[in-house]
């Protein structure tokens, strides 16, 4: 033990693995995130209360059951570089730590635990040939594990590749994705309630067009949850 404690430290010098939200190495146990980061990334608790920030912003959209976001989302701040390191630098292992920090709140809110079903957003498979994954459904996949129910990634798809959403305004949010998505017919299972999954929500324009185009097919009720929001 002695010996593997002294390799470890030896191989942590010359190779530190660092944190994902301000870059300084972790210490010995910690994972992806450093235990200060973690405990002053700045949550929402959006799950514990309706009629909260981001369901607000699906009134008069789409008819959903409850919708809530993990953190909030500041330039320049911690969650943007993780959101950044998930999405754009292949650090898959965030989706599977903040999911799991996600999934084990949802689970204690009677809100978001009768979901019998978890769906990411999905990408174009031209985006996800580029990326080579999916950051959504990395989050859904550490969520679904906590609830205990499947990660359905067929239902829904992306029909139209749409350009970025990062600097459009609200309209043109909307008008961008307003009906690129549509049901794989075939796949549907029964599900009553699904929780739709994405990073962030800005707007929300994307989960409303999701929410609505499952609404439509499956007359499932439709639950959001997503990593951050803006």
């Amino acid at each position: 033990m002695k010996i593997n404690t002294q390799f470890y430290s030896i191989l942590h010098l010359f190779y530190p693995v660092c944190c994902q939200a301000c870059g300084k190495a972790l210490l010995r146990g910690e994972e992806v995130i450093c235990t200060f980061c973690l405990y002053h990334l700045p949550r929402t608790n959006f799950h514990t209360y309706r009629g909260n920030a981001v369901e607000k912003k699906f009134w008069g959209k789409v008819n959903i059951k409850s919708a809530t976001a993990y953190f909030y989302f500041s330039k320049g701040q911690r969650v943007q570089k993780l959101i950044h390191h998930l999405k754009y630098s292949g650090a898959r292992e965030i989706g599977a730590f903040v999911g799991n920090l996600i999934g084990n709140d949802l689970k204690q809110s009677d809100w978001f635990n009768s979901a019998d079903a978890v769906i990411p957003v999905p990408l174009h498979f031209s985006r996800i040939r580029t990326r080579g994954y999916n950051q959504s459904e990395l989050l859904a996949d550490a969520i679904a594990q906590c609830l205990g129910c499947p990660v359905e990634t067929e239902l829904l798809y992306r029909a139209v590749k749409t350009e970025t959403q990062t600097k459009k305004h609200r309209y043109e949010r909307w008008e961008n994705v307003g009906s690129v998505f549509q049901i794989k017919p075939g796949v549907f299972r029964g599900y009553r309630h699904i929780l739709l999954i994405d990073d962030v929500i800005t707007t929300g324009s994307t989960l409303a067009a999701c929410a609505e185009t499952l609404i439509q097919g499956t007359g499932a009720q439709i639950s959001i949850a997503a990593m951050a929001v803006a």
